[in-house]
């Protein structure tokens, strides 16, 4: 019990500041254009990045201000080159700790563990398509969730159209224009299409967008799966018969891991099966969550290793793997 106790404190503390980076970027995300943080805009055709103009030489070589080898070496120093410094520290991230940006700061994954505190609070389930709930005894579903469910994809289903439109155009001009009645048509068109689709990808599908349909996603996946040494959640097999008395608020019923993983994966399950876990923690933390309790259980089940660590466990994985396959 000694033992659970810290385990138990230093996953909370992972979560909440995890949730603070979340709340940080969702809000970050949204006020990027209107603080010209990063936005290009179409009418003037203009990136713009920590509320600077950048260029990339072409337009002072159309209008005959530099020479054609001027502007190529623009584009290489001010173009090319920071993209790829970008993407190579992006997947170097995603290399050694997995999907680190979906799991800690992407804005849709943040919606996606929202929605599903309010759909479980609804139905007793995390996804529509789960195949059970996981209700406490006498815990009833609560009904009137469902309008609030409903109500909040909807409204950041419309959002994150308005936004995505805002990275494109005068931030002041789409919302005056929202405010006023004064969208183009194009715009109205663009944001009524847009924010269908993305309420019912938030109804629906927003997990399997996650999993299947996230190019960010998939290739961070990629780039973790290529190095054994990876952060990775170690699951103590030899101690697997303790998971029968797993058992939290949100899991009465056992399988803690199982339940809460807001990708409906099996973290107890080999690496190559959770080509698609976001490093959330929150298959930790419910792992020590449900030990707190047990007096018998020396520390939990589930833990996050790094390095040596992780090769190990990987090799230890791929044995049994193949021992039980056999």
């Amino acid at each position: 019990m000694a033992d659970i106790q810290p385990a138990l404190r230093r996953s909370q503390r992972l979560q909440r500041r995890r949730r603070t980076t979340q709340i940080a970027f969702f809000a970050l995300f949204l006020l990027a254009p209107a603080l010209n943080l990063l936005r290009f805009d179409l009418n003037e055709t203009q990136l713009w990045v920590l509320g600077q103009r950048w260029s990339l030489g072409i337009d002072a070589l159309q209008r005959g201000e530099v020479s054609a080898n001027q502007a190529a070496l623009t584009l290489i120093l001010r173009g090319i080159l920071p993209g790829l410094a970008l993407v190579l520290i992006f997947l170097g991230v995603a290399w050694r700790w997995g999907r680190l940006y979906c799991g800690w700061l992407c804005p849709h994954f943040s919606l996606v563990e929202g929605l599903n505190a309010l759909l479980h609070k609804a139905c007793g389930k995390f996804s529509l398509w789960d195949a059970q709930t996981s209700l406490r005894p006498g815990e009833q579903p609560q009904r009137r969730w469902w309008p609030v469910y409903a109500l909040s994809c909807a409204s950041f289903g419309f959002l994150w159209a308005i936004t995505l439109l805002t990275y494109l155009l005068p931030p002041q001009a789409i919302w005056g224009g929202l405010l006023q009645g004064t969208l183009t048509v194009n715009q109205s068109r663009f944001i009524l299409i847009a924010g269908s689709a993305f309420t019912l990808e938030l109804l629906f599908a927003r997990h399997l967008f996650c999993r299947f349909g996230c190019a960010v996603g998939l290739f961070q996946s990629l780039a973790w799966m290529a190095n054994p040494r990876a952060l990775v959640v170690a699951f103590k097999r030899e101690r697997a018969s303790d998971c029968r008395t797993c058992s939290t608020a949100h899991a009465p019923a056992g399988s803690a891991c199982d339940s809460i993983c807001p990708m409906r994966l099996r973290p107890r399950q080999i690496k190559r099966l959770m080509f698609s876990c976001v490093q959330c923690g929150r298959c930790v933390d419910q792992c020590a969550e449900s030990q707190q309790g047990q007096a018998q259980l020396p520390n939990p089940q589930l833990e996050w290793t790094v390095g040596l660590e992780a090769l190990r466990e990987t090799l230890k994985q791929h044995q049994q793997h193949n021992k039980s396959s056999k």
